[in-house]
């Protein structure tokens, strides 16, 4: 998997735990809903597993008939709670600008809600060139596909699987639930210690060879 001279470089990025930081913000939005609802809800074991979609923590705590409208709720509630407590983590908007630096595109794909995904980006004034939501795993494919993405950059097993789907090269970070040793068993073709580390990892990308 190398890079490909024929185009403009397109990197693409997860969001929660790659960029950004919603631990606290997700903590918050659920023990809101819990509130809400009367239901026991674990915000501290939940936080450890972000990254798949909100249904697969949903299936935890509630009965499946009222998981879409646990849904609805949670999404409601989500941008004035989660919001506002999500800090960018070191490197992220660093990370960004490197890509532009090498002429070169930075889009978001995420299985976040893609108008929550937006919220947080905005609220945090990071810019990429695109946001695509609401795809998890092997789905995020589609996206990396469609864009053109040479790299993806995540932090869960899944984006590994999304990378690998897709034919990218998969950058994995370890500041998400899953460890860099589980990452590099996952699959991926890098791993760094957090977002710091990415644009020297990219001025190293660059100079390898073409795809012959």
């Amino acid at each position: 998997m190398s890079p490909m001279t024929s185009r403009a470089l397109t990197v693409g990025f997860d969001l929660d735990m790659t960029l950004i930081d919603s631990r606290p913000g997700i903590h918050a939005c659920y023990q809101a809903l819990s509130a809400r609802t009367g239901t026991f809800i674990d915000a501290d074991l939940a936080i450890t597993r972000l990254g798949p979609p909100l249904v697969d923590e949903l299936v935890n705590w509630f009965p499946a008939e009222r998981i879409d409208a646990m849904v609805g709720l949670y999404r409601e509630m989500y941008p004035t709670i989660a919001v506002p407590a999500t800090t960018a983590l070191p490197g992220a908007r660093e990370a960004i600008e490197a890509v532009r630096a090498a002429g070169g595109r930075a889009i978001v794909v995420t299985a976040k809600h893609e108008p929550l995904a937006k919220l947080h980006l905005d609220h945090l004034g990071i810019e990429p060139d695109a946001v695509i939501g609401d795809l998890w795993a092997e789905g995020k494919a589609q996206a990396l596909i469609e864009h053109g993405a040479a790299v993806y950059v995540g932090d869960h097993t899944g984006d590994v699987r999304g990378a690998r789907t897709a034919d990218v090269y998969s950058v994995a970070v370890a500041t998400g639930p899953c460890a860099a040793d589980e990452l590099r068993a996952a699959g991926a073709d890098a791993v760094l210690a957090d977002l710091t580390e990415f644009p020297a990892w990219l001025t190293t990308y660059e100079a390898r060879p073409a795809r012959a």
